[in-house]
C-alpha cells in the first residue's frame, strides 16, 4: 500500500522546499560564524570579545548540527519517495499515520516504533 500520487507529489514539493531553505540557512550561518573570518586570529581583541566570539561560535555550531541533521532526514525522505517506500516505518514496515507525516514529513518510524527507540 502507498499513498496516492497527488499526495506524494505535494509531499515531494514540500520536502524540496525544506531542503532548499535548510541549505540556504546553513550557508548563511557559516558566513555569520565569527570563526569563519581568517583575520580573526590576527586581531588582538580583548578577552571579553574572544569569549563572546567563542560563545557565538558554539551557538552557530549547534545550529549547524541541528540543521544538518534535518537536511539528512529530508534527503532520506526524498530518497524513500524515489524508491517508493515513503511513509512506511523503517522498523516494522507498517504505513506511518498520515497525521504523523503531516507534522513531520521526514518521519522514518511509526509512533510505536519511535517510542520503542526512545526507551
Amino acid at each position: 500500500m502507498t499513498y496516492p500520487d497527488d499526495v506524494l507529489s505535494k509531499i515531494k514539493k514540500f520536502l524540496v522546499r525544506q531542503k532548499n531553505k535548510t541549505e540556504a540557512t546553513l550557508a548563511s550561518l557559516k558566513t555569520q560564524d565569527p570563526f569563519s573570518d581568517p583575520d580573526r586570529l590576527n586581531d588582538n581583541a580583548a578577552s571579553d570579545t574572544e569569549a563572546k566570539e567563542e560563545s557565538s561560535h558554539e551557538r552557530m555550531e549547534a545550529l549547524e548540527k541541528e540543521l544538518s541533521t534535518h537536511l539528512s532526514e529530508v534527503d532520506e525522505a526524498l530518497g524513500r519517495l524515489t524508491k517508493g517506500t515513503y511513509g512506511k516505518c523503517l522498523s516494522c514496515g507498517v504505513m506511518i499515520d498520515t497525521d504523523r507525516l503531516a507534522i513531520k514529513p521526514a518521519a522514518r518510524y511509526c509512533v510505536d516504533c519511535e517510542r520503542k527507540k526512545e526507551k
